[in-house]
């Protein structure tokens, strides 16, 4: 699922003394970086159910995010759904099948542009490019280069807003190349020091039916800052089409040294 969503306390810039600030759970990344010399690891396990009248799928993946801070606005990134298992069934004749691999790993870079003024939203630009790195059944076609402007909001009284819009390309079965878009809004809010809760719609996918149609989801859950330097994570998708996953579940940490 590729990607993320932070709610990190009022941490606009990337500074040591400021709280970690993961770009999971959600889809929607964070426009902070993680700061000069910073190294952090965003991982967790996530179970998927898909259930369409001619297959019945379950995933298991493995998320996992590592980001590097090249200076105070710049940040390396590599990026995976780690180990898959995928188990199938064939309603129609009880046929199960299990697919076990390794997905493909995107690099990226993410740029802090602009920090936030009044309603002008903290901003930042990430592009990422996912190669044919995985295993044999579960490898994508080609490269995949995608682009996203991640902004964010932060309010009175603990509530924050991020909205992310996106385009990416993929290749379909002919090798014929097309984009599609990637929209994410998210509402947030400080409960306690330590405990965040969220509230998310997205659409990781706005293409033609011809490609794949739209996707639609919301999701929401909690995050527990364990420390400034570490944050565990639930979170529950709803998937609103027979394109999406219709049910997600997630549990992740967040670790920065």
């Amino acid at each position: 699922m590729g990607a993320a969503l932070l709610l990190a306390a009022h941490a606009a810039q990337a500074d040591p003394d400021d709280a970690i600030s993961p770009d999971r759970p959600g889809f929607a990344n964070a426009p902070d970086v993680v700061g000069k010399g910073r190294v952090q690891l965003e991982t967790s396990v996530q179970w998927d159910r898909e259930r369409h009248d001619d297959e019945h799928e379950r995933t298991v993946s493995t998320p996992t995010l590592l980001r590097f801070g090249v200076s105070d606005k710049v940040e390396l990134r590599l990026e995976t759904d780690g180990r898959d298992i995928v188990h199938d069934v064939d309603p129609a004749t009880g046929e199960r099948t299990t697919t076990v691999g390794y997905a493909d790993t995107s690099l990226g870079v993410k740029w802090r542009l602009a920090e936030q003024q009044g309603a002008r939203p903290s901003l930042a630009l990430l592009g990422e490019v996912e190669l044919p790195s995985g295993s044999r059944d579960l490898r994508g076609r080609g490269a995949r280069p995608a682009v996203y402007l991640p902004a964010g909001w932060d309010l009175d009284r603990g509530w924050s807003v991020q909205f992310e819009p996106g385009v990416a390309m993929e290749n379909d079965e002919r090798g014929a190349r097309y984009r599609y878009g990637f929209m994410a809004l998210t509402l947030a809010k400080e409960l306690t020091e330590r405990w965040q809760g969220f509230a998310e719609v997205a659409a990781p996918q706005i293409a033609s039916r011809g490609h794949g149609g739209t996707q639609a989801a919301v999701d929401g859950g909690f995050t527990y800052r364990v420390s400034k330097d570490c944050q565990l994570d639930l979170s529950v998708v709803h998937g609103l089409d027979h394109q999406t996953p219709d049910l997600s579940v997630a549990f992740g940490l967040s670790m920065r040294r």
